[in-house]
C-alpha cells in the first residue's frame, strides 16, 4: 500500500430470499464430491482497491457511494465495506 493511500475492501452478496443459482450449483457439486452435509451455499464477490480520498475521514462514505452507484445492485444485493 502506497503512502497516504487507503485500502478498501467491499464484499457484495445477494440479499436473503434472492435465489442464488451459482450457490445452488456449488452446493450440488459439493454433494457430488462427497460433502452431503453442505447446505445453504451463497456465492458473493470481493472487490479490493486502493483509494486516495480527498477526505480520509469520509473514505467509508465515499466507498459506500461507489457501492450504491456501481459496485452493487442494491435491489438484490447487500454489501459490506472495510477501510484499512
Amino acid at each position: 500500500m502506497a503512502e497516504g493511500r487507503l485500502q478498501a475492501t467491499v464484499e457484495v452478496f445477494l440479499k436473503p430470499g434472492v435465489l442464488d443459482v451459482q450457490g445452488k450449483a456449488v452446493e450440488k457439486a459439493l454433494h457430488g464430491l462427497g460433502w452431503p452435509g453442505v447446505s445453504d451455499v451463497r456465492v458473493g464477490k470481493t472487490i479490493r482497491f486502493a483509494l486516495d480520498p480527498a477526505d480520509p475521514a469520509g473514505a467509508e462514505a465515499e466507498v459506500r457511494d461507489m457501492c450504491e452507484r456501481l459496485l452493487a445492485n442494491t435491489i438484490i444485493e447487500s454489501y459490506r465495506v472495510e477501510i484499512a
